[in-house]
């Protein structure tokens, strides 16, 4: 897999981090570098660990299913690329945006949430033979400088909440485009 195909990769991953930071940074009265550091940190170990996750449980897995592999990657990828693009077209509760993510049970439940989407490709990274530690450390540097960006940008833009779903959308067009870009390489176009 080339370096340019796992970045759209991780930049796809992160948009959910990215959204959630951007929220956050709205609703947060400041924002300082250890609510940074928090949410950056954890956000990236938990991108970064999930696929590894994934790809050690796929790596159980590969021999039943590679004459069929491209299409579960596929599958795997359009799924999480749905489901991201279902999730930004849903429209959160009071309670939900005025949590401080940077601390405690939230702070592990979004890590969890925003990294879900990552199990999933790790899985298809084992599935398509695709060696997983440097595109798990791309993905979870990938999504720590998002998040960083992201609650600061949040915080400077004030109503900048309308674009976290229109990032989400794209990062699960781009999932899906992959994924299709999978099928071609195996010449089912």
């Amino acid at each position: 897999m080339s370096l340019s195909t796992i970045l759209l990769i991780a930049l796809a991953l992160a948009v959910d981090a990215f959204a959630v930071a951007l929220a956050a940074g709205i609703s947060l009265p400041w924002v300082g570098k250890r609510h940074t550091f928090r949410l950056a940190w954890h956000f990236g170990l938990f991108q970064g660990g999930m696929n590894i996750l994934g790809w050690g449980a796929g790596l159980t897995i590969r021999s039943h299913i590679e004459r069929f592999d491209h299409w579960l990657a596929f599958a795997l990828l359009a799924y999480v690329g749905g489901r991201m693009i279902v999730e930004a077209l849903h429209i959160k509760d009071a309670d939900e945006a005025n949590r401080d993510p940077t601390r405690g049970r939230t702070l592990v439940m979004l890590s969890i949430a925003t990294s879900i989407d990552s199990l999933a490709v790790g899985l298809s990274f084992a599935v398509l033979k695709i060696d997983v530690w440097l595109p798990a450390f791309i993905i979870g540097i990938t999504a720590s400088l998002l998040t960083g960006i992201g609650l600061h940008l949040g915080r400077l833009l004030g109503a900048a909440s309308r674009f976290g779903s229109k990032v989400e959308i794209a990062g699960g067009l781009l999932l899906i485009a992959i994924g299709l870009r999978l099928l071609y390489e195996h010449g089912v176009f």
